[in-house]
């Protein structure tokens, strides 16, 4: 069989020194509701598996993970419930390996009202901070400036609300942050009320100090045909280019995708990704050779793993170039519905990708959280056969 690895790492190298890539680069062919690329099963490598946290008869979802600077300490934080729930914090010290007890943490932490997201950040003074953001009205955010030993409540960060708050955050090159989610108009204000019909806005919002406080939230995608959410964010090889992998929530279309070429301040019009990248809550990682793998719930309207946790494997251009790229991951097979998948994503110094997030992974039983550990070497040796 051809050797698909070998060619295709050396076409990655070639993205690598690409110096900008065109926003405005659209699919040849209409978008199909499938996918033709291969999928590689791991779900039943139980191996790879490491149970991060279970509790009999209690929900535990929607996990996000940082991992500091050490490049073995990981954090992680979810909530004992669907989105809402009290907030749970756990911490590793060998790369995911083994986790600690569930951590103290502040009393009213047990009031989020929505998914935690958990992001490092670094102020203009090089003070290094972990902050935390629980959603819906109003956003509200915990610091830790000691990575993560001790925290400060949660507070407001403004006069605005939205959900899966904040779903990512990238570094600009003026050092400023941006993070970014959505609403669908009812938790933008204190007063918002829904529209009928119901309209789905993605925002951002800066922060110039190190995240201690953030701008009002400015629109930056919006169709009157589809349902946008949960933005996932890539930089460009190059740093040059922004790329934004969206949900789409009324599950009429593809997930969607957005570019920018000035650190944010404008966007190309979304257009629709390939049924290959479809899914929810994309997070994305660069491997060692300059691939990406990015892990999400699939929700492609034609997959045999719709529903489960997967994650794609291919390059940046692939998705300029609305390609399908090279092959998805089947990593674990969930047993109710589409309940599943707000992944951690986090790589290791050695290649190995730590994947780690929420699911019905036995049925009739509760939610709990999983990690699985897969190195691409390894998947694609799979090809090569």
């Amino acid at each position: 069989m051809l050797n698909l690895h070998r060619n295709y790492s050396c076409w990655s190298l070639l993205v690598l020194a690409l110096v900008a890539l065109p926003s405005s680069i659209s699919a040849a062919e209409p978008v199909s509701p499938g996918y033709n690329i291969p999928i590689i099963d791991i779900s039943q490598e139980t191996d790879r598996q490491i149970i991060v946290d279970q509790e009999q008869g209690q929900y535990l979802g929607h996990p996000t993970t940082v991992l500091l600077e050490d490049k073995k300490t990981i954090i992680i934080v979810y909530p004992k419930g669907h989105g809402r729930g009290a907030i749970v914090m756990k911490r590793s010290d060998d790369g995911g390996l083994t986790w600690s007890e569930r951590l103290p943490v502040p009393e009213n932490w047990s009031t989020s009202k929505e998914v935690p997201t958990i992001y490092r950040v670094i102020d203009p003074e090089g003070v290094k901070r972990l902050i935390m953001f629980s959603g819906l009205y109003p956003i509200r955010m915990a610091v830790s400036e000691d990575d993560g030993q001790t925290w400060s409540p949660l507070e407001p960060i403004g006069d605005f609300g939205g959900i899966v708050a904040m779903a990512d955050l990238v570094r600009l090159k003026d050092g400023q942050y941006m993070t970014l989610f959505h609403d669908d108009g009812r938790y933008i204000r204190e007063d918002s009320k829904q529209k009928k019909p119901i309209e789905f806005h993605v925002y951002k919002s800066l922060s110039s100090d190190g995240g201690l406080t953030w701008s009002q939230p400015e629109e930056i995608a919006f169709l009157p045909e589809a349902h946008l959410c949960e933005p996932g964010i890539i930089r460009s090889p190059d740093g040059n280019q922004l790329a934004v992998l969206v949900r789409e929530n009324s599950r009429k279309h593809n997930g969607y995708v957005i570019f920018s070429d000035d650190e944010g301040e404008t966007w190309s019009e979304p257009r629709e990704l390939p049924g290959a990248l479809t899914g929810d809550r994309h997070q994305a990682q660069y491997a060692n050779d300059g691939r990406l793998l990015i892990s999400f719930r699939d929700t492609t309207r034609e997959s045999p793993t719709k529903g489960d946790w997967v994650a794609w494997v291919g390059t940046y251009e692939d998705i300029v170039e609305g390609r399908e790229g090279q092959y998805r991951i089947r990593l674990m097979d969930n047993t109710k519905g589409a309940d599943c998948s707000y992944p951690g994503n986090i790589l290791l110094p050695d290649g190995t990708f730590v994947l780690t997030t929420y699911g019905h992974w036995t049925e009739g039983e509760a939610p709990y959280i999983v990690s699985v550990r897969l190195k691409l070497s390894e998947l694609d040796a799979r090809l090569d056969k």
